[in-house]
């Protein structure tokens, strides 16, 4: 059972991530030969404009979600607002700036859709647009994301379980591992088309999980936030989000899901398997190659010279996944 969060520092001002750890971020890709296009054209002023400035990138419709909200799931911390929530994120298949998704995923098409769950299953599964949304329960689940890049936010997540939609696959007893794909659409994702454009990833975007923390009851696959849909820079129409991990373990803009007895790819971690881990648990305690996992900034309503942090918790805070790692030294296995 999930925790009520009860935040290690009270807020009490607003904070804001710094662009720092983003910038080494990229800049590691640069050295491997890849930059965003728009990144080239990008200085310090367009980096922090998003917390500098009243300007709105339009933001595609949603429509309303019915769900329920459970009290184990809520949390006093401040939530993140939702023109931050969408304005401000990692999809390098829409680019690698952080305003980029919000910007070049406006015309993206997410109905019809079809979602496949298969492998070692005995129920393969098919769902359509409207299955996403109506075959599952919805609830509504506060969660704390914590980005490898050491910046925060708090966000009200809308979906179900996964593991309720792997226990209508029935998964065999042989599975250990379940392996994700993103779309795979040059037409609709630029940084699909360029590896120019998409920091240059080898595409489409693949993530994986052990079976147990597939099945964990924290573990959701979400079709909206705030209410509504998903828009198509955080996801949509479906995405995972796994709150004890980084986040780039969120594989956005699911199509399949596949039960497999081999550890899957991660992309990332393919990437750059010294710097990104398969597990990608958060963990003050390991850093990145590049710089400090111990502290995070987070996003909340904070304006351009806010410089507040508050310290990482391990697992995010969420310790009621730690037997899932008893015995495992997670400094090797990060």
């Amino acid at each position: 059972m999930a925790r009520k969060f009860t935040p290690s520092v009270k807020l009490t001002d607003n904070d804001v991530t710094d662009e720092s750890v983003y910038r080494q971020r990229r800049q590691f890709l640069k050295t491997l030969g890849f930059v965003g296009a728009s990144a080239a054209l990008s200085g310090p002023a367009q980096a922090f404009g998003l917390f500098g400035s009243d300007d709105k990138t339009p933001v595609a419709s949603t429509q309303p979600l019915v769900f329920t909200k459970s009290a184990k799931y809520q949390t006093s911390e401040t939530q993140t607002p939702y023109d931050k929530v969408t304005t401000y994120n990692n999809f390098y298949e829409f680019g690698t700036d952080k305003s980029d998704p919000a910007e070049n995923a406006q015309g993206f098409k997410t109905d019809p859709w079809t979602l496949t769950i298969d492998g070692m299953v005995e129920n393969p599964l098919t769902l359509d647009h409207g299955a996403l949304t109506k075959r599952f329960a919805l609830e509504e689940r506060i969660y704390r994301m914590r980005c490898v890049e050491a910046w925060s936010m708090v966000i009200p997540w809308i979906g179900f379980e996964l593991g309720t939609l792997i226990k209508a696959a029935k998964p065999l007893s042989s599975a250990k591992y379940v392996a994700f794909t993103t779309l795979y659409d040059p037409a609709q994702m630029p940084g699909q088309k360029s590896r120019f454009v998409g920091g240059g990833i080898n595409y489409p975007y693949v993530e994986g999980l052990r079976l147990d923390e597939a099945m964990h009851p924290l573990t959701l696959l979400s079709v909206g936030l705030y209410g509504k849909t998903l828009p198509p820079q955080n996801g949509a129409p479906i995405r995972l989000v796994v709150p004890w991990k980084y986040g780039f373990k969120g594989i956005k803009s699911i199509v399949r899901v596949t039960l497999t007895d081999q550890q899957p790819g991660s992309t990332w971690n393919i990437l750059a398997p010294d710097e990104y881990g398969f597990y990608a648990n958060v963990n003050p305690h390991v850093d990145h190659p590049r710089w400090s996992q111990k502290t995070e900034r987070r996003i909340t309503t904070g304006g351009l010279f806010s410089t507040k942090v508050i310290p990482t918790e391990m697992f995010n805070g969420y310790q009621e996944v730690a037997p899932l790692y008893q015995g495992m030294d997670l400094k090797r296995f990060f």
